[in-house]
């Protein structure tokens, strides 16, 4: 079985930082594109960056120049640094990975969530 683990969340003033942490373990063979989706109240799960295995990104829009994604294959763990946090960027934010254990079939797998709030 493989786990995702999120941390990092937490509440934050306007402008502020953030770096959220997903580390991915269990049986695992090889990790594929890894990313980050957000989820605010009432609205639906939106998809808010990505990394390949080979390191390069996408972004949302909304965030393009304030939050970087990357990655630690080492470790099997993938960051999102949230740089000039908006009220806007609350939200339940979710790691994903697309991950094959022994060679076999890819799938995509899901962290907990962890929640960012962003306040004065």
């Amino acid at each position: 079985q493989v786990q995702l683990v999120e941390s990092g969340g937490g509440l934050v003033q306007p402008g502020g930082s953030l770096r959220l942490s997903c580390a991915a373990s269990g049986s695992i063979f090889r990790i594929y594109t890894m990313g980050w989706y957000r989820q605010a109240p009432g609205k639906q799960r939106e998809w808010v960056a990505d990394i390949t295995s080979g390191g390069s990104t996408n972004y949302v829009d909304s965030v393009k120049g304030r939050f970087t994604i990357s990655r630690d294959n080492a470790k099997n763990t993938v960051y999102l640094q949230m740089n000039s946090l908006l009220p806007e960027d609350t939200a339940a934010y979710y790691c994903n990975a697309a991950i094959s254990s022994s060679g076999g079939y890819i799938n995509a797998y899901w962290g907990q969530g962890t929640q960012v709030t962003v306040s004065s």
